[in-house]
């Protein structure tokens, strides 16, 4: 069974390592020691614990949709010419990015900060497995975005021109 380091489970919820901790000092999160002496959640554990405290955010729209898979999250940039435009989402935790028309993003006003809905509607997904380490990634993506005074991590360039 795979085990996640407790940085790893934390980033995952969106929640900080001390929170897991105190999960597991309540009995809540089961843990064990690995080699070098550090905490270690079981996977499966760390997935139930995750489908249990799920709160999915209630999509806004009162369109009614095929569609299943519906992410909403924070518009966080917007860059594109004429034609088209590249818009990036915040959802949950994990960045989403779409090509779509700038003619749409001016109809659906887009712009960093705005609520949207994602809506993903595919006949594959694809599933990556063995990725390690989560928190050098969650780590890097931070240190991305302090970098500029928005926070975006790529100001100068939310305009759709």
């Amino acid at each position: 069974m795979p085990h996640l380091r407790v940085v790893e489970v934390a980033a995952l919820l969106g929640v900080s390592g001390d929170t897991v901790r105190r999960w597991i000092a309540r009995g809540e999160l089961a843990s064990e020691p690995d080699d070098s002496g550090r905490h270690v959640v079981d996977g499966l554990a760390a997935a139930h614990l995750v489908r249990e405290r799920a709160r999915p955010v209630a999509d806004p729209s009162t369109i009614r949709r095929s569609a299943r898979n519906r992410l909403v999250g924070l518009v966080t940039s917007v860059t594109g010419d004429t034609v088209m435009a590249r818009v990036e989402m915040l959802c949950a935790g994990t960045v989403i990015e779409a090509l779509i028309s700038a003619e749409a993003v001016r109809e659906l006003r887009l712009e960093p900060g705005s609520l949207a809905v994602a809506v993903v509607k595919a006949t594959e997904v694809a599933v990556d497995g063995a990725v390690r380490p989560l928190s050098s990634r969650v780590g890097a993506h931070r240190q991305r975005s302090e970098r500029s005074s928005c926070g975006c991590g790529d100001c100068g360039s939310h305009q759709v021109r």
